[in-house]
């Protein structure tokens, strides 16, 4: 099967580039070379969503009746290629690529009307609420339970891990509402129009690398509409994985990890080997980056054979082939990353990462974020279930 672009596409990718290069603003191009982790820096990527939107670009993957511009697979290819050229900052996934492909699926018209639009424009930031201090790998276990009260639903619990939840205006959930039979059984999915009712309270937590991207929330008898409630009550553990397959394998990583790859191939050329020469003529940095550039490829040809409407991306084990391969290939760069800046990167440097913030940095951009970026990357084999998990997801799918 042929994946690659066969129509021309000269002028559509000229109107990308020439937009690409004047609409995001100094602080936008700033926030995308700071970006450390998969959540670029929240005010500036909102802007540039909303900047975005205004040109109907927001989301290149939805459908034209819900708001997407209707491009095709090429299209669609083309515009990443651009965008990731360009280093600018990745949009926030949890609307566009998850909870948003979600509700098309399956929510209610109700529910699309009231909340498709805010995820389009840029409005509403949603934070997802599974990971519990005891329910992490294992998410049926999760305890925060929702008792229904009336037309309402009464939260009691917590839950950890939230990305950006202190930023949040919208929260999707699981929540327990039964006991009784398999605990995957009586779990029931959740929407939250809002993150101030009375009773959430929301702690951020400081990663290690510096940045507090996640959060603890706290439900203390916090009154919530049972409107917002997706799929039956009790059914949602299927709905969490139907989301989950989108979180898994919903959007293309290997055009970011072939910029970063970019990124190294130059700067290895500029940094000197301890054997003499350059690092980019040493034979094992050499083998090291060639064997991630293979590998890169691969996940690329993957992910083009998924989007390009091959029926690998039907298979049940997709998602998780996916997910195993860029989390642990983005590992994988991440440490070459630190090789190449050495001790250039230990310096901390939390204050000249922040956007805005004027202070100079020690060394060059590939200095200043090296390390973080290689602390954050450490989470990307567990979030959306740990890749030992997902071994067992692609193992099962294989059996049966």
């Amino acid at each position: 099967m042929d994946i690659e672009p066969q129509v021309d596409l000269a002028e559509f990718r000229a109107e990308v580039a020439e937009f690409l290069d004047t609409a995001p603003t100094p602080e936008i191009l700033e926030a995308g070379r700071k970006t450390t982790s998969v959540f670029a820096p929240f005010e500036q990527v909102m802007a540039w969503h909303r900047i975005l939107h205004s040109r109907g670009w927001s989301a290149p993957d939805w459908p034209v009746e819900h708001g997407g511009p209707g491009w095709s697979v090429e299209q669609r290819y083309v515009f990443a290629d651009e965008y990731q050229k360009r280093g600018l900052p990745p949009l926030l996934p949890n609307g566009l690529k998850m909870v948003g492909p979600l509700l098309m699926e399956i929510g209610t018209p109700e529910q699309q009307a009231k909340h498709l639009p805010g995820i389009l424009s840029g409005e509403d930031y949603w934070t997802q609420g599974y990971s519990e201090p005891g329910a992490g790998s294992d998410l049926a276990s999760l305890s925060c339970s929702a008792v229904a009260d009336g037309d309402d639903y009464i939260l009691k619990g917590s839950k950890i891990w939230t990305t950006y939840a202190h930023h949040a205006n919208r929260m999707f959930m699981l929540v327990r509402t039964s006991r009784e039979g398999r605990k995957q059984a009586g779990i029931t999915f959740l929407l939250l129009d809002r993150m101030d009712y009375p009773g959430i309270e929301v702690r951020p937590i400081v990663g290690l690398d510096g940045a507090p991207e996640q959060c603890e929330v706290f439900f203390t008898d916090a009154r919530v509409p049972q409107s917002g409630r997706v799929g039956a009550e009790n059914d949602g553990w299927t709905v969490a994985k139907q989301l989950l397959t989108h979180e898994r394998g919903g959007s293309a990583q290997s055009p970011s990890m072939r910029r970063r790859l970019d990124v190294l191939r130059v700067a290895a050329a500029a940094t000197s080997s301890p054997f003499g020469g350059s690092l980019a003529d040493d034979a094992v940095f050499q083998r090291d980056l060639g064997e991630l550039e293979a590998d890169v490829a691969s996940c690329e040809h993957f992910e083009k054979l998924a989007i390009s409407g091959h029926p690998i991306a039907e298979d049940p084990a997709y998602p998780s082939l996916n997910k195993v391969m860029s989390s642990e290939l983005i590992q994988r760069i991440s440490a070459l990353m630190t090789r190449v800046v050495g001790l250039d990167g230990m310096p901390d440097q939390r204050e000249a990462l922040r956007v805005g913030s004027h202070r100079e940095a020690l060394g060059d951009d590939l200095a200043l974020i090296a390390m973080p970026f290689y602390l954050n990357s450490r989470a990307t084999t567990i979030y959306a279930g740990t890749n030992e998990v997902q071994r067992d997801l692609i193992a099962r799918s294989l059996r049966a």
